[in-house]
């Protein structure tokens, strides 16, 4: 599915299920802490802290879900059609760092001078 579709199956399950949108800034909340649900993830997995027994098994990919469900659950009710906006964001970020990453030396693991 694309991004317009998904915005449109979000929009669908709100209002079949969730009888009507939380308000942005109840949603920004909600993203912050889906957010820091993936960090717990990442940072227990690939950075030098190490979980509790008494954490609950999470999942990678149900978190990230959360995230891009909430991001489009703000989409929706702001207006902004994401398909167009990350199509424009791509452009700008391809004119703006066109040669940028490629003249990084640390992306090379060369040291800095």
């Amino acid at each position: 599915m694309d991004i317009r579709e998904a915005q449109e199956r979000v929009d669908q399950w709100i209002q079949t299920f969730g009888v009507r949108y939380f308000s942005e800034l109840t949603n920004l909340a909600q993203l912050v802490e889906e957010v820091g649900e993936v960090a717990r993830i990442l940072s227990r997995t690939y950075g030098d802290q190490s979980g509790k027994i008494s954490d609950p098994a999470y999942n990678l990919a149900d978190e990230l879900a959360d995230v891009l469900f909430v991001l489009i659950c703000l989409s929706n009710q702001t207006g902004v059609d994401l398909n167009s906006a990350f199509e424009r964001n791509l452009e700008k970020k391809t004119r703006r760092d066109r040669q940028r990453h490629r003249a990084n030396p640390k992306l090379y693991g060369e040291p800095e001078s």
